[in-house]
């Protein structure tokens, strides 16, 4: 196998995980409901989250993480290379942001990218993750703190000395979640975004 054709498999093999959408199946067989029907509309843990309640958004942020650890290990494996491994977990992010199975109706990429950098960068991975969590509490907008992350993560691979085209890919990566973020972007400029509570209980 020529080593251009296992970067295109690769590739494809990260789509397709992607395409695997947990907060769908969960949706369909707990309340026989399309996620993407209700709350945001999104196809991501954060919308599980207030649609389906705190179990089912715990195991679809696992599951999301898990398809971009995936990814990273199947590219590793096929190249042999981190550029590998990081084009497969980028395509799985694509694939969970606009799975073909789904219409390309998906989620926002937040946790599938976080797996992809636990594998292959966890020291910015744990960083990241503490910048977004600071950001959350302060702000109490999950949006602010998963934007933040992202657009930091190009920056602390080049403050890191990362290879240029694994901070080219990680910046592709920064304009998809910023994209898929714009209507979240949109609604923090107005002030009507929807805040977390980490104080009182959701009323029933």
């Amino acid at each position: 196998m020529t080593v251009v054709l296992k970067y295109l498999l690769a590739c494809a093999a990260g789509y397709f995980i992607g395409n695997l959408a947990p907060s769908y199946f969960l949706g369909k067989l707990l309340r026989k409901i399309d996620i993407r029907e209700h709350g945001s509309g999104n196809a991501g843990a954060t919308n599980t989250f207030r649609v389906l309640g705190t179990s089912a958004g715990v195991i679809v942020f696992i599951c999301d993480i898990l398809k971009g650890v995936l990814a990273v290990y199947i590219g590793l494996w096929l190249t042999g290379s981190s550029l590998g491994g990081m084009l497969t977990g980028g395509f799985a992010v694509a694939g969970h942001n606009w799975p073909v199975v789904l219409s390309f109706k998906g989620g926002k990429g937040i946790a599938s990218s976080f797996g992809l950098i636990l594998v292959l960068f966890p020291a910015i991975g744990l960083i990241l993750f503490f910048i977004a969590l600071i950001v959350v509490l302060l702000s109490r907008y999950v949006s602010m703190g998963s934007i933040s992350a992202a657009i930091l993560f190009p920056i602390l691979l080049a403050v890191f000395g990362q290879p240029w085209e694994l901070c080219f890919i990680a910046l592709l990566l920064a304009g998809m979640a910023v994209l898929r973020h714009r209507e979240n972007i949109q609604r923090l400029r107005q002030g009507t975004e929807n805040q977390v509570s980490f104080l009182k209980k959701r009323g029933r």
